[in-house]
Formats: C-alpha cells, sequence, structure tokens
C-alpha cells in the first residue's frame, strides 16, 4: 500500500505546476481518486469486520480488490464468498463497481453476481444510496451485512430465492447448503 502513497508524493514534487489542460484535467481526476483511496483502504484495514479480507492482486492499483466474506453465522455459515470491486475513475461522486464472484443462492444476489444493496446504487429512491461521503468500508461492511441483518427476503433481486425461501424454509437453507458445498468451499 505504501508504494502507491510514495509514487503519489514522488509525482506531485516532480509535475509542480502546470498549464491546466485535458489531459492534465483527467489525470488529475485519476490522481484524486487514488489519493482519497490511499486513506479510506488504510481505514478499512484498520476496521475490517473480523469475517472479511481484503486481497489487492497490484498493491499499485487499489481501484481494483477482492473481498471474501466468510460468515460465522446464519444461512450462509461456513461458505466462502468472493466479491470483485473495481473503483471507477469518476470516486467519490460514483460508487464502486462490485460483483459477487461465488456462485449463491441468496435473495439480494443472482446466481451471476448482481448485487442489491442500496449504497452501490448511485441514485435510490429510498436515500439511502450512494453519496460522496460513503467510502470503502461502508461498502465492505454493507456486503458483509447481506449475510445476516441485511438479508432481504420482501424486496430481493433474486425472486426465485425469496420465493423459495417464503414457501419452503428448510428446503431453502438445504439448496444454501448444498451450493456453499459446491461452489463457496
Amino acid at each position: 500500500m505504501l508504494t502507491l502513497a510514495s509514487k503519489l508524493k514522488r509525482d506531485d514534487g516532480v509535475r509542480g505546476p502546470r498549464a491546466p489542460s485535458a489531459a492534465s484535467d483527467s489525470t488529475r481526476r485519476v490522481s484524486v481518486r487514488d489519493k482519497l483511496l490511499v486513506k479510506e483502504v488504510a481505514d478499512l484495514e484498520a476496521n475490517l469486520p473480523c469475517t472479511c479480507k481484503v486481497n489487492f492482486p497490484d498493491p499499485n492499483k487499489l481501484h481494483y480488490f477482492q473481498l471474501t466474506v466468510t460468515p460465522d453465522e446464519g444461512y450462509y455459515q461456513g461458505g466462502k464468498f468472493q466479491f470483485e470491486t473495481e473503483v471507477p475513475d469518476a470516486y467519490n461522486m460514483v460508487p464502486p463497481k462490485v460483483k459477487c464472484l461465488t456462485r449463491i443462492w441468496h435473495p439480494n444476489i443472482t446466481e451471476t453476481g448482481e448485487i442489491c444493496l442500496s449504497l452501490l446504487r448511485e441514485h435510490s429512491i429510498d436515500g439511502t444510496g450512494w453519496a460522496p461521503t460513503r467510502t470503502l468500508k461502508d461498502i465492505v461492511w454493507g456486503l458483509n451485512s447481506l449475510f445476516t441483518d441485511l438479508l432481504n427476503f420482501d424486496d430481493p433481486l433474486n425472486i426465485e430465492a425469496a420465493e423459495h425461501h417464503l414457501r419452503d424454509k428448510e428446503d431453502f437453507r438445504n439448496k444454501v447448503e448444498d451450493y456453499i458445498k459446491r461452489y463457496a468451499r
């Protein structure tokens, strides 16, 4: 993590003052994102839920990371769920893009990895969507909570999973356990 921070400081010192241009505006926008990420990643790593692990495949690219959530209670206990997070150049005005890489039977995550979590929405009717005051820590804690207190059968993305739960909770639990054995170990 310190590699990127050092590089940003070094680059700022080398650049010095310049006349504004379209190219430097674009560079500055990315640079602002990366500066935010240096601070946010340090905060995230210091305040990570005990059921989560973060992996940066390239420590120089803080805008791309993988999250592993290993729930210790509820339907999904014993599973290991991988998420991919990509932070766009326009961050923090727009939310990160997050996808679940692990096939899962869940009312708020489709089998193809789409996620229903209000703070990942750029525009939200209920006002709980993305705002520039949100951070990566909020995203990670939100994803972690999808396995416990934010598990929502009343407003599902995967309607079939939610209806399955309503119809037969025991069979739903069995299917979740089957998916964990097959895809989430």
